[in-house]
């Protein structure tokens, strides 16, 4: 099991998962009413513009979409979302972010694309810097966080250097999330994984895992 099932499966309830599924199939239907986000679905949903581009979203949905397939389909979703909630372990958030500034997927954060990602925050944020301050910046970064001095950040020295600087984590953590489960689903119209032949792995297969609903809880069921 890896660590996203296991954290979704200890944390979520039957109702939250069940609440996460119906804002699942408002997402999926904001452009294209296909039971899957779209990268710009997950704009839309953050900018109300599905024509802006972020580059934190765009690495969101890259790691949100497991299975590589250009959408985002349920199990990948709630899975993914549990990783930015409140009661999620620092140490979960740690791996993900540094999965985020890892754009290349080599196991290690190199310069050019911890600079992409300064870049992409400044532009975010409406703020404009020199290159020569934004090269400082990422070489000021490089020397508190490569100890190795190897010119690449890996997992671990990523870790020391957010133990030292938690304010990088504060993007990985949505409070709202601690509320988003307080809706009443009974009164939704359609509660399409409650008819009795639907088969209920194609809401809650959760990779690894297998979470069957079972008396207002989560069983983990291991493969």
């Amino acid at each position: 099991m890896n660590w996203e099932t296991h954290l979704l499966c200890v944390a979520v309830s039957v109702s939250e998962v069940e609440s996460l599924y119906e804002l699942f199939k408002k997402l999926s239907a904001s452009i294209v009413k296909d039971g899957f986000i779209s990268k710009e679905e997950l704009h839309f949903a953050l900018f109300g513009n599905s024509n802006k581009r972020n580059l934190f979203v765009d690495r969101i949905f890259d790691l949100f979409d497991v299975n590589r397939n250009e959408h985002i389909e349920f199990s990948e979703f709630i899975r993914s979302l549990s990783v930015f909630h409140p009661r999620t372990p620092e140490a979960v958030k740690i791996k993900y972010a540094f999965k985020l500034y890892d754009l290349r997927r080599t196991g290690y954060i190199e310069h050019e694309e911890l600079k992409e990602m300064v870049l992409a925050i400044l532009v975010e944020s409406d703020l404009t810097l020199s290159d020569e301050v934004v090269e400082t910046i990422v070489d000021k970064t490089f020397v508190e966080a490569d100890p190795k001095g190897d010119g690449r950040i890996d997992l671990e020295e990523w870790k020391e250097y957010v133990e030292k600087n938690p304010s990088l984590l504060k993007n990985m953590t949505l409070p709202y999330l601690m509320n988003i489960f307080d809706v009443n689903i009974e009164t939704f119209p359609e509660k399409s994984w409650r008819v009795p032949e639907a088969d209920i792995t194609n809401y809650f297969n959760f990779g690894n895992a297998l979470c069957y609903i079972a008396q207002s809880k989560v069983e983990i069921a291991l493969d």
